[in-house]
């Protein structure tokens, strides 16, 4: 039995003194990882942002086209009216933006003398 005690105190002796030794290796292993993983997210997150700018950049270039070929389409507009905006396209202009509107929407329309035509009977 004195064999087997001896032997037993110095195997725990040993796995002691191991991990005092062990642990700071650990410790410092683990901290490595752990930036590594930080970094990593880090790049990920740079990344998706550059995405995110790049899409941003060419819907922005997409807008600016399609407000180009607005602009054309009404200097041509305004070219076929003879280089001058009459109050009759001005009208039509107007009566086009109304297509927009809901059912709910009331519109009032001033007469000769600017004022708006009253209700008298409104549907409901």
């Amino acid at each position: 039995m004195n064999k087997l005690g001896i032997l037993a105190a110095i195997v725990f002796v040993a796995i002691v003194v191991g991990c005092f030794v062990a642990i700071p290796y650990y410790n410092v292993w683990q901290q490595e990882m752990s930036g590594k993983a930080e970094f990593a997210k880090a790049e990920q997150n740079r990344k998706i942002k550059i995405e995110e700018a790049k899409a941003n950049l060419e819907a922005e270039k997409l807008n600016a086209q399609a407000e180009i070929e607005r602009a054309k389409g009404a200097a041509e507009a305004i070219k076929i009216e003879n280089g001058s905006i009459t109050p009759a396209y001005i009208q039509y202009l107007w009566v086009r933006q109304q297509s927009n509107l809901n059912d709910k929407t009331v519109i009032y329309i001033p007469t000769e003398a600017n004022l708006p035509v009253l209700e008298a009977s409104r549907n409901k």
